[in-house]
């Protein structure tokens, strides 16, 4: 018989080789639980590998969330309060369009808008349904334009304090236009600029900015209005003190004046929606161009060695290859078929300077799908730089007139470059088409920017950079 404490320790013997037992026998708990989520975490794996291939199967419309990204602001460069003027600034200036031009009469050529009458006469030379879109526009009427477009620009505030641009709707070119010749006295040229000045200095948000942040269209070119000595030509309104500052929107602009900004002339085409566009750039883009060359322009007879003279000469010398249309007469005045059918079927048109360095005939030609030659660096390239692409040689041709002058033929020239050359410049002159027309509706177009969008975006732009820290301006 057994003490009784080995009897004990027997038992308890026996019940550890029990327990060691079971335990080999049955996985603990916390082993069978790591089993569990591993299982669980391999389902959630493959289950969202399968919802992403279903996902990717699936056309693009229907992976859309119901939850659509926020519309991009369009006033992100800020909005424009326009200035209520006293009628003698704009609306009476129409009103007396008769009185306005020593020659003739304004009203029509002001009328629609400053869209002129409904071009005549292009039949068989435009295609039929884009004949609606062609008016007689008159090569100064930027400023109805331009005031016509911003009342109803999407921009346009009533609340001044929420301003980042203050438009002044001054009619500065028919105010000075028709006191330019005859007889009229230095003070009838500056007289309007005068009293535009005092009116406007009267306002505070004028004070706020000494005129940094102000605006204004002035239909002609810049030197209509930088008149030095009282004798001389045009009114001394750039020159008055306190217009100084503020930004002027000009057909031509002085290079070296900031505050000048060149904007497109004014041409004959005003298309009536994004698809007036597309037509016309496709018809331009395939029309079979007859000659490789043409130059519009009257020659100077009273000017020595007039270059146009030697233009047109070259032209009529240049066996078949060049279109010549003398304007001596009025066949070339706000662009009539006869000079829009000659760019129409010329690979180049040649542009020299006007009666100042530019002239409104390269937006015809480039607008007809011709390639400008230019012989002035100011005739185009530091003119409008809003407008037109940055690399010269992309869209133009550039023949010093110098070179001209000494005999260099402008036909050789052009028949130098490959035809693949031409059509590539051809359509860089085809894409900027729209910076170069301004659209009919007073709303814009659908999509497209035309040249006041492209202008009124470069106006906000500019006064949005003014308002950092550093410009003088901010007080």
């Amino acid at each position: 018989m057994l003490p009784k404490s080995s009897t004990v320790s027997a038992k308890l013997n026996s019940i550890e080789r029990t327990s060691s037992s079971n335990t080999q026998q049955t996985p603990p708990f916390s082993f069978v639980s790591r089993i569990n989520r591993l299982w669980l975490l391999l389902f959630i794996v493959s289950l969202q590998i399968t919802i992403l291939f279903m996902a990717r199967s699936l056309p693009f419309h229907h992976r859309r969330t119901h939850l659509a990204d926020p519309e991009p602001d369009p006033c992100s460069s800020g909005r424009i309060y326009v200035y209520n003027l006293p009628p003698v600034f704009n609306q009476e200036l129409l009103n007396s369009c008769d009185e306005l031009n020593p020659w003739s009469s304004s009203c029509e050529a002001l009328s629609n808008g400053g869209l002129g009458r409904k071009a005549v006469g292009l039949s068989g030379v435009v295609p039929e349904e884009l004949i609606p879109a062609w008016y007689l526009t008159d090569q100064f009427a930027m400023e109805i334009i331009y005031h016509n477009r911003i009342l109803n620009h999407k921009c346009r505030t009533i609340d001044p304090n929420s301003a980042t641009a203050f438009y002044i709707p001054f009619y500065a070119g028919l105010a000075v236009g028709k006191y330019l010749w005859s007889n009229y006295s230095w003070k009838d040229r500056d007289r309007y600029c005068d009293m535009i000045l005092k009116w406007v200095q009267d306002q505070p948000y004028w004070n706020e900015s000494d005129g940094w942040d102000h605006f204004m269209t002035m239909g002609r070119i810049t030197w209509d209005f930088r008149r030095t000595k009282n004798e001389d030509w045009g009114t001394k309104c750039i020159y008055i003190p306190g217009m100084r500052n503020i930004t002027r929107l000009l057909i031509e602009r002085n290079p070296w004046d900031y505050f000048d900004v060149g904007v497109p002339y004014p041409s004959g085409f005003h298309p009536r929606s994004d698809s007036d566009i597309f037509r016309w750039q496709h018809f331009v883009r395939n029309r079979r161009r007859k000659t490789l060359f043409c130059f519009a322009g009257a020659p100077r007879g009273a000017v020595k060695n007039d270059f146009r003279g030697l233009l047109l000469s070259q032209c009529k010398n240049a066996s078949g290859l060049c279109r010549a249309v003398d304007c001596t007469s009025a066949r070339c005045s706000n662009g009539t078929s006869a000079i829009l059918e000659t760019f129409l079927d010329s690979d180049f048109c040649l542009q020299p300077r006007g009666d100042s360095f530019t002239r409104r005939s390269i937006f015809d030609c480039m607008i007809a799908g011709s390639i400008p030659v230019f012989f002035w660096h100011r005739s185009a390239y530091l003119q409008y730089q809003w407008f037109l692409p940055s690399e010269p040689k992309s869209y133009s041709v550039f023949i010093h007139r110098d070179e001209v002058k000494s005999g260099t033929s402008i036909k050789n020239v052009l028949e130098s470059y490959s035809r693949d050359e031409v059509k590539k410049m051809r359509e860089k002159v085809i894409e900027y088409i729209p910076k170069l027309v301004y659209a009919k509706p007073e709303k814009g177009l659908e999509s497209i920017k035309d040249a006041f969008d492209v202008a009124i975006d470069g106006v906000l732009k500019r006064n949005k950079e003014h308002e950092q820290p550093g410009y003088k301006w901010r007080r």
